[in-house]
């Protein structure tokens, strides 16, 4: 079992990459050599599709929607990909349950997941009261790497 905040085992890790293929990727860059960009690359190339979240940030990335927020995110919200500092966690989760609020059930988010270095203890427990998995500390790519082989 990974080493984190997450209470999550490695079958259910990889059931959510069989079962989700959304990915609403917060704080996706427009530089190829930021994480965000090739984590995101990594993910659209094994089939996932990308939907980018940043305010200001260019109409697409990576020949995908780039999106002012969450709510402008069109269908269905599976899993919600962080890359932000943790200060920014609360605020996220904020946005993320008003969607769980908002949207109809086969629409609203599933997963939270935190990259790498990114947590926030009380967020990540608001988040999961919500229903949501919730993953920190933890990169997409190298866990779909090490469990989807």
């Amino acid at each position: 079992m990974p080493t984190s905040t997450s209470s999550l085992t490695d079958d259910e890790i990889r059931s959510i990459f069989k079962t989700y293929r959304r990915i609403a990727v917060i704080g996706l860059s427009p530089e190829p050599d930021r994480a965000s960009y090739g984590v995101s690359r990594y993910m659209k190339n094994n089939g996932y599709e990308i939907s980018g979240v940043r305010p200001g940030g260019p109409e697409q990335i990576l020949d995908r929607p780039v999106f002012e927020s969450l709510a402008k995110v069109p269908g269905p919200l599976e899993i919600i990909d962080v890359f932000r500092k943790s200060e920014a966690i609360p605020g996220i989760v904020e946005e993320v349950l008003q969607e769980v609020q908002r949207r109809p059930e086969h629409e609203r988010p599933k997963v939270l997941w935190l990259q790498e270095g990114v947590t926030h203890p009380e967020a990540e427990a608001r988040a999961r009261a919500a229903g949501l998995q919730v993953i920190s500390d933890h990169c997409i790519l190298k866990e779909h790497r090490r469990l989807m082989r």
